[in-house]
């Protein structure tokens, strides 16, 4: 018997060692990171799932994959070690914001307003790890996928916690050179006759919503080129392939040097997108991101 096979018998080293074989997708590579053989790897998720009754994995000669009930486990799995993993780091803090930070942020977003800040958190924080990531796609918090999370629009209901962060309007801008060529809109129906740059999210049918005399209304438009983010759009605008609606932030550096021009402003109908940091609140919630959040809306207001 390998003398090292107790690894199923205490609780939480188990959920490690079943998030570690799954992170690895190999008995074998598990067996490596935790110094155990596979078969005492095998062993220990037969144990597991012989303790809860279900089938977590399922083996193949080419590969694992999760079963239904594998996944639920794996997600608790994660929030359990990642709930103890902050209460020793509570302990050892004694005060001052210390460990790994994971935080997620929009990719334009980000990489405007969130990284340019991280250079003085470092400073004011030295002994806090930062471990951004940068996507549009939705993370998980509550599965401990991220400790923070920065969005963008309405929130969903949930039990996580959310602070605002700050707001941003939208604005239609071009090029003053695509606006030589073609031509400036005047009323907001101008727009049937030019290349309106689009997300290619949120909605099946691109419309564009405005107000005059007081009446909100929408236009749809419609354009050569779709993106998922508006530092990309922006872009498209500025090389002069045509117009955009995007959020003021991601192209506030290419209107203050004249690269684009905001237009049809007369009928802007003032719309604002709220900004939050989401994490899980409470007593617990780690010092460190208590900080990061305390940081960002002292920062991005």
């Amino acid at each position: 018997m390998d003398a090292k096979d107790t690894t199923g018998d205490d609780r939480a080293r188990a959920l490690a060692l079943f998030a570690t074989v799954v992170e690895q997708q190999s008995f074998s590579a598990a067996g490596r990171m935790l110094g155990l053989s596979p078969s005492a790897v095998s062993r220990a998720v037969d144990r597991i799932e012989a303790r809860l009754g279900v089938r977590l994995l399922l083996r193949s000669t080419r590969a694992l994959s999760l079963t239904a009930e594998g996944q639920a486990y794996l997600q608790a799995a994660r929030r359990i070690l990642a709930d103890l993993d902050d209460a020793e780091q509570q302990i050892a803090d004694q005060g001052a914001p210390r460990g790994r930070l994971r935080v997620s942020a929009a990719l334009s977003h980000g990489r405007l307003c969130v990284v340019p800040l991280l250079g003085r958190f470092a400073e004011l924080y030295p002994h806090i790890l930062v471990d951004i990531a940068l996507t549009d796609t939705l993370i998980d918090i509550a599965a401990g996928q991220a400790d923070i999370a920065v969005r963008f629009g309405p929130l969903a209901d949930s039990s996580l916690t959310a602070r605002k962060l700050g707001e941003t309007r939208r604005v239609i801008v071009a090029s003053p050179d695509y606006l030589a060529r073609h031509g400036t809109p005047q009323r907001p129906e101008d727009l049937h006759d030019h290349n309106c740059l689009n997300f290619n999210f949120r909605r099946a049918e691109p419309v564009w919503p405005f107000r005059r005399d007081g009446q909100d209304f929408s236009l749809s438009v419609k354009g050569s080129i779709e993106a998922n983010n508006g530092e990309t759009l922006g872009q498209l605008a500025a090389i002069g392939i045509g117009i955009a609606r995007v959020g003021a932030f991601s192209v506030a550096g290419e209107i203050a040097s004249g690269a684009l021009v905001p237009i049809l402003e007369a009928f802007n109908p003032g719309d604002i997108e709220a900004i939050h940091a989401v994490f899980v609140g409470g007593a617990n919630t780690p010092a460190r991101v208590r900080a990061f959040v305390d940081f960002l809306a002292e920062n991005l207001g």
